[in-house]
């Protein structure tokens, strides 16, 4: 074989592998991945502003998530939202006294006491129930009620209402960045 067509051959061969790794990395970020930077300080302390996130996307669009998991969602045509899942569907919410109440039993959120703890004696969480900002009873089938961890400084489902299933992007497992904050989220049980 003559060194040119080695050559053609090699060339071809690399060209092929670019083609495959091109179209690999297209498949991993439309159906399994996709890589976030957090702009804003509505998920304070949890997230900060310029936190580099790993979404994992593998099964949003057909089940649905679980209570305080963090999930990415389209919050309109431009941009999306990073917040924690309060409330599912059939969930009565309400907060009374900085306590969150879901079906009207006291629920504890931990990943809030570092900011409980430098707030001292203000209330981070303004007294509310679902009929009151929504008009509903109960989260409806097929939505989700969001709130950010920042609660004084966080548009949540208390301003733009129940967060539709369809528009969940995924949910936030890993915060990569800054290296020396590096997290695995696993919701509620294991933060």
């Amino acid at each position: 074989m003559s060194s040119t067509k080695k050559e053609r051959n090699g060339l071809m061969d690399w060209i092929k592998a670019i083609g495959v790794a091109l179209i690999l990395a297209i498949i991993i970020k439309k159906f399994l991945i996709e890589q976030y930077v957090v702009y804003g300080e509505s998920m304070m302390p949890t997230i900060q502003n310029g936190n580099r996130l790993i979404v994992n996307k593998i099964g949003y669009e057909i089940s649905q998530p679980e209570r305080f998991d963090l999930i990415v969602f389209k919050a309109n045509p431009k941009e999306d939202y990073i917040k924690r899942v309060v409330g599912l569907p059939g969930d009565h919410i309400a907060y009374r006294d900085d306590k969150l109440y879901i079906n009207n039993k006291p629920v504890e959120e931990p990943y809030l006491k570092e900011f409980k703890r430098f707030a001292g004696n203000r209330t981070l969480t303004g007294n509310f129930t679902l009929e009151e900002i929504t008009g509903h009873d109960t989260v409806p089938k097929g939505k989700i009620f969001v709130l950010g961890d920042n609660r004084l400084h966080s548009i949540d489902s208390r301003h733009i209402g129940f967060v539709e299933m369809t528009d969940i992007v995924g949910e936030a497992n890993i915060r990569y960045w800054p290296m020396d904050e590096l997290k695995v989220f696993n919701g509620f049980k294991k933060e």
